[in-house]
């Protein structure tokens, strides 16, 4: 088995130091540009870390992120404050995904894979040994709502939710959320495991790094040439990345969200299963910093104090994988799934496709 991943050591630990710490409110435009091609970076052991041809930390890669499908989202109470798994917690998870595997390759074999069920292969990097993707606060869970965070909430339904209430489907815009629209998943939810489509990779060139999602085959475009934030008035789905050099931590700050997005989605792992929202207001703030050849340590702080009564941090490791690809995620024009469901709702309620009551 290959050697556990994610252990906490003293460059993990700094990093969560500053996540806490209120250093994240630092401007972007007031950070270096590139860094200059004379620095020699390294790695935590001291060994040479890869750069650029123009000198920047070299981040490039594939770096799926299935092998965390079995850690929860949100820390199980019974941990309490307790962020690393024990060895028979470990094994596991690690039997958990070895499950997992063995019916992906039985849906292979039989040929009925994506025929209602759908779970991908992971078996070449091993299960983590954190109890949750939540790092801070420090038990794991997500922060309660403010009393504006409540009054949102009930705009940030989505299939999975309507589904679990009234089980009513009536507005495309009310009753399904972006995802279910394959609009986006925004964020953070992009950068969480979901049952498919976990890749992430990256590519760099002179000024900029993009960060390639697989699911909703979304590109995030980070400038890191000092350039300053877009104006405020301007709001997208994914907001607007800024990004910079820390040594070779590369540290990508995003606002200008529009709000429309709920901050988790009940199909990543340990979810909250209430909505959670968000606003215009919402503030990430992302590390990438590797620390060997084929590992990133990961982490983004997502702040919106209108909704939140704190922030929130996620933790984990990213993996080196070449060998993973990406497969298309495409919303064609013949796909009736919404209007199914809306229909379908009607039906269920005596009423005709177009919302009328239906004579007997």
């Amino acid at each position: 088995m290959n050697q556990r991943i994610f252990t906490l050591g003293a460059v993990a630990a700094g990093v969560a130091l500053v996540a806490c710490s209120g250093s994240d409110d630092a401007s972007v435009a007031d950070q270096p540009a590139a860094s200059a091609p004379q620095v020699a970076f390294t790695y935590p052991d001291g060994s040479p870390h890869p750069t650029t041809s123009w000198g920047d930390p070299d981040l490039s890669g594939m770096w799926p992120i299935m092998h965390i499908f079995t850690t929860p989202l949100e820390r199980p109470e019974e941990f309490g404050t307790r962020r690393i798994r024990t060895e028979e917690e470990i094994a596991a998870a690690q039997a958990s995904m070895e499950r997992r595997d063995a019916n992906y390759h039985q849906m292979v074999e039989n040929k009925t894979l994506g025929m209602g069920g759908w779970a991908e292969s992971t078996t070449r990097v091993d299960a983590i040994a954190l109890t949750s993707l939540i790092s801070y606060p420090e038990n794991g869970r997500f922060p309660a709502l403010t009393a504006r965070g409540q009054e949102l909430q009930p705009q940030f339904g989505s299939s999975w939710s309507t589904e679990q209430g009234d089980g009513i489907f009536e507005s495309p815009q009310d009753d399904f959320d972006s995802w279910d629209r394959c609009i986006t998943r925004g964020m953070p939810s992009s950068m969480l495991p979901f049952n498919y489509n976990n890749g992430i990779r990256i590519h760099q060139s002179p000024g900029y790094v993009v960060i390639d999602l697989e699911m909703i085959h979304e590109s995030r475009i980070v400038p890191v040439d000092g350039r300053p934030p877009l104006e405020p008035e301007i709001k997208q789905w994914m907001g607007e990345s800024r990004g910079y050099w820390d040594g070779a931590t590369l540290v990508v700050e995003t606002t200008n969200y529009n709000g429309e997005v709920g901050m988790t989605n009940a199909g990543t792992p340990g979810s909250p299963r209430q909505d959670t929202p968000s606003t215009t207001n919402m503030k990430t703030i992302e590390r990438f910093t590797r620390v060997s050849d084929d590992r990133i340590d990961y982490e983004m702080t997502i702040q919106d104090p209108e909704v939140l009564t704190d922030q929130w941090t996620i933790s984990y490791p990213m993996v080196l994988d070449p060998e993973y690809q990406f497969f298309e995620y495409a919303f064609h024009e013949d796909n009736t799934a919404v209007r199914n469901f809306i229909e379908t709702s009607r039906y269920e309620r005596g009423l005709t496709p177009s919302g009328e009551p239906r004579s007997e």
